[in-house]
């Protein structure tokens, strides 16, 4: 039986290298092994390969390694395509498929229409990095969206409180999957960005998921209202390993919600560290700076030795003094060169003066009136004249005119 068994495994293995079957989940089991095994019923046959199985069910398998990569939870009732190899379980002689990769069914409907909404709004220029604006260093107020249930909020939340306790947060809850979460993520964003939002900074954020649970995110609404926000959008969806239309439009991309809060506001704690060790430098600075002004001024004293202000006064009253002694020296030089020129003057003027000729005998003769007589034609009969002597004058009349 062994022989047999281990023969149509080769074959089945042989046969069937790498399939993909499209089916409904049901019996689903995760023992602890961590494994998960589950049976797959009839759904449309196979997809994705040339075989396809006429059972309407088969059991599969998916080992724990594989388990560890499933994008999202598994559960009864579920539509999946499971890819992976057809084996033989040789204790029972029943084949299995074992899955290797396990993604929704419609997945590729999703994965297109999130291809041609990138595109289109990637052409719009929604995802420009010039339009992307800068973070708050230090807000005060701090508005977030998600759900109020979900472990992202706690893990926010925690992380803001520890790293900024005196942050203020403005908790908008929303659906953050399923029909309308959509429209209610982008009311919230709207609300947040109007003049009664009184936030500095948006976290918008989720758990991770599949790529249908984090649809929401991925729709055109959504988009379109983080880039109308007037307020600094930061996305974080999902693990590092997700991306969402929502991730490519907001102005930063944290890989988790975690990582959204550290991003948003700084730690105090270090914050203050390291103002701290700012203050030590610049206090090593300073006196530093303090020291080496010190060194250069002894260096300067020794090289040109400083004077007592007393002597550079008494050396400026002494300069007073010499000025004033060649100011008064010039002024009696000034003095004697104006006496010898008046002198000189003064004897032109005596050499030319009446009185001079008076002394010499002679006589001036001028009429009551005033006027000098020059010619004896211009006297009449018994006019009377003044005579002007070098000393003295006498008055005279006239009696006999001779021309």
């Amino acid at each position: 039986m062994g022989e047999v068994s281990r023969l149509i495994r080769e074959l089945l293995e042989g046969s069937f290298p790498r399939i993909a079957v499209r089916g409904e989940i049901s019996n689903l089991s995760r023992p602890q092994s961590g494994h998960v095994y589950f049976t797959l019923m009839d759904d449309a046959g196979g997809v994705g390969g040339a075989s396809r199985l006429s059972s309407s069910q088969i059991s599969c398998v998916v080992w724990r390694s594989a388990a560890a990569r499933l994008r999202g939870r598994l559960e009864n009732g579920q539509k999946v395509i499971v890819t992976g190899r057809i084996s033989l379980y040789e204790p029972r002689g029943t084949y299995q498929l074992v899955g290797e990769q396990v993604e929704p069914a419609g997945l590729g409907e999703l994965q297109r229409a999130f291809e041609e909404l990138k595109d289109r709004l990637k052409a719009e220029g929604l995802f420009d990095s010039t339009r992307k604006r800068p973070l708050p260093f230090l807000p005060r107020t701090i508005g977030l969206v998600t759900s109020p249930s979900g472990a992202a909020v706690r893990d926010v939340l925690r992380v803001l409180y520890r790293r900024h306790p005196s942050a203020w947060v403005r908790l908008v809850p929303v659906r953050v999957q399923g029909t309308g979460a959509g429209e209610e993520i982008a009311q919230a964003l709207r609300l947040l960005g109007s003049p009664g939002g009184q936030v500095e900074v948006i976290i918008l954020t989720r758990g991770g998921g599949s790529l249908e649970d984090l649809w929401a995110f991925n729709e055109e609404i959504v988009a379109r209202a983080i880039h109308a926000s007037p307020i600094p959008v930061i996305s974080a969806i999902g693990h590092e390993v997700d991306f969402t239309i929502a991730d490519f439009v907001a102005d930063v991309r944290a890989q988790t919600p975690t990582k959204a809060a550290e991003i948003v506001v700084p730690d105090m704690a270090e914050l203050r560290s390291s103002l701290r060790d700012t203050e030590r430098r610049l206090s090593l600075l300073a006196r530093n700076v303090v020291q080496a002004r010190n060194i250069r001024l002894e260096r300067l004293i020794r090289s040109r030795p400083l004077r007592h202000p007393s002597a550079f006064i008494q050396e400026l009253l002494e300069r007073l003094d010499d000025c004033a002694r060649s100011l008064r020296l010039g002024l009696h030089n000034r003095a004697r060169q104006w006496e010898d020129s008046l002198s000189g003057i003064a004897g032109q003027l005596d050499a030319l003066s009446p009185i001079k000729v008076l002394s010499r005998g002679y006589c001036f003769a001028m009429t009551r009136s005033g006027h000098a007589v020059k010619d004896a034609s211009s006297l009449h009969s018994g006019d009377d004249l003044d005579l002007r002597f070098a000393r003295g004058s006498a008055r005279v009349e006239v009696r006999k005119i001779e021309t």
